[in-house]
């Protein structure tokens, strides 16, 4: 028996009349990623190319891409996941209001987590300090 993902369920374990649960809050057209490619800053990144833009919203929004020229479709998924938890865990600290797209590169999947976690954080809190 197969079940759905992201389904809500009562304590019984059947799905429930319960609102599912938002979306996560990613870049998820073209045109939004596009728009933060020419109009926003890009910061160069030793595992990657990090672009970022305020959006104007109340939320920030993350997008992912990795070219072909990085590797097969099972290494590509991997970094694009590993990114992706780097947002997922540090969420509380990411500053609202800004859409943020993160290339990576191959070299990506040889870096250890916490090394990568802390080049991201530090490259959004540079990118995103107020000037004077």
């Amino acid at each position: 028996m197969s079940s759905a993902v992201g389904v809500p369920r009562d304590e019984n374990g059947s799905p429930s009349d319960l609102p599912a649960p938002p979306r996560p809050k990613s870049l998820r057209r073209r045109a939004e990623f596009r728009t933060v490619y020419d109009s926003g800053r890009r910061l160069r990144l030793a595992s990657g190319t990090l672009f970022i833009l305020q959006n104007g919203l109340d939320r920030s929004r993350v997008g992912v891409t990795v070219t072909r020229k990085v590797g097969n479709a099972v290494l590509r998924n991997r970094l694009k996941r590993r990114v992706r938890e780097v947002f997922r865990r540090n969420a509380p600290s990411i500053p609202a209001g800004w859409d943020i797209v993160v290339n990576p590169r191959a070299v990506l999947g040889e870096v250890p987590f916490r090394d990568l976690e802390l080049e991201i954080l530090t490259a959004l809190r540079r990118a995103v300090r107020p000037t004077k």
